[in-house]
Order: structure tokens, then C-alpha cells, then sequence
């Protein structure tokens, strides 16, 4: 399975003393204005969070005991 990425390019009109302002912004963060920009429509989009998906994984590994048993990669790949 692949996955693809598409990047699309936004034209956006800008008064320029605020993108003045958000480039000095996004230099002082260590960042492009073009990077800044990206990750707030990603926030706004409700993309990946980190910490929510840490929060899920731990939610849907649930709580299980393997009582020492652990993994044998012979009997793993064993076939029948």
C-alpha cells in the first residue's frame, strides 16, 4: 500500500505590513511563513495531534496480561 501526498498551492491576498510582521513572526519561531501558515490550517483542519493519537493508542491497546508468555519469530512464521 502507498500513500500519496498532494500539495496544493493557496493564493492568498495579504495586506504586506501583516505579512511583514508574520514573516518576522515565523523567523523568530525558526520557521518559513509559508511552514507558520501550513500549521495553523492544519490545527484549524482538526489534522493529526499527537497527543490524541498517543491517547487513543493507549485506549485501544487495553490492559491485557501476558503472563510471561512472549513472542517466538519460529512460531510466528511457522506455516502449516
Amino acid at each position: 500500500m502507498y500513500t500519496y501526498t498532494v500539495l496544493m498551492n493557496l493564493t492568498l491576498s495579504v495586506d504586506e505590513r501583516v505579512v511583514s510582521r508574520a514573516r518576522k513572526k515565523a523567523e523568530s519561531l525558526g520557521k518559513s511563513l509559508n511552514q507558520l501558515v501550513r500549521d495553523y490550517l492544519q490545527s484549524l483542519a482538526g489534522g493529526d495531534d499527537p497527543e490524541k493519537s498517543i491517547e487513543e493508542l493507549r485506549r485501544l491497546s487495553g490492559h491485557g496480561h501476558s503472563r510471561g508468555w512472549r513472542f517466538n519469530r519460529n512460531e510466528i512464521h511457522e506455516r502449516s
